[in-house]
């Protein structure tokens, strides 16, 4: 199988959930996961895996979490390949990525509904601009993110879906990590 992006959801975020990355690696590893590579403190691996189902592969890494750390933490699996595409189809300007902290990718456990992500759009009350393209929604926090009630939650509600973010300098530094 190809390269393996691992994102985990909500973990060193605040004083609980945490896990160290050389944890994280070692995890990995021990899971039977080849060249696990890790970016920040905030759940992001790359590796490799003879497993072709993801769906297992997600089952037994987030078992794997709740076993050695203690704690559930659901986690978003793309392949290679689907990483790269959530990453080409994104809908942002050249100035808008220059404000890397500002562009999100939501990504997603399921392709949402387009009827949920307009509601999304119509009941947001920020000025963020919010797209979707096949398991991922992208936003642009005009704002910035840290003062917008556009969060993770209201995202996952609104969507009925589990989602897991990452801004756009994160999300070129796992890109990096795959070649």
């Amino acid at each position: 199988m190809p390269a393996v992006v691992a994102l985990l959801r909500g973990i060193n975020v605040g004083r609980h959930k945490k896990i160290k990355m050389a944890d994280l690696r070692a995890l990995l590893g021990d899971l039977g996961m080849r060249g696990a590579r890790t970016v920040l403190q905030s759940g992001n691996a790359v590796f490799e895996s003879d497993e072709s189902d993801l769906a297992r592969l997600q089952k037994r890494l987030e078992a794997g979490i709740c076993e050695r750390f203690g704690f559930e933490a659901q986690v978003i699996l793309r392949v290679a390949e689907d990483y790269k595409t959530a990453l080409a189809q994104q809908p942002f300007t050249a100035a808008q990525l220059e404000r890397g902290k500002h562009a999100m990718i939501v990504f997603l456990s399921a392709e949402p509904e387009p009827v949920a992500v307009a509601a999304l759009r119509t009941e947001n009350p920020g000025r963020e601009m919010i797209q979707a393209a096949g398991n991922a929604l992208y936003i642009f926090y005009t704002d910035g993110v840290a003062g917008s009630k556009l969060d993770n939650k209201r995202i996952e509600r609104a969507l009925n879906l589990v989602g897991s973010a990452r801004n756009w300098n994160t999300c070129q530094r796992l890109l990096k990590l795959m070649d």
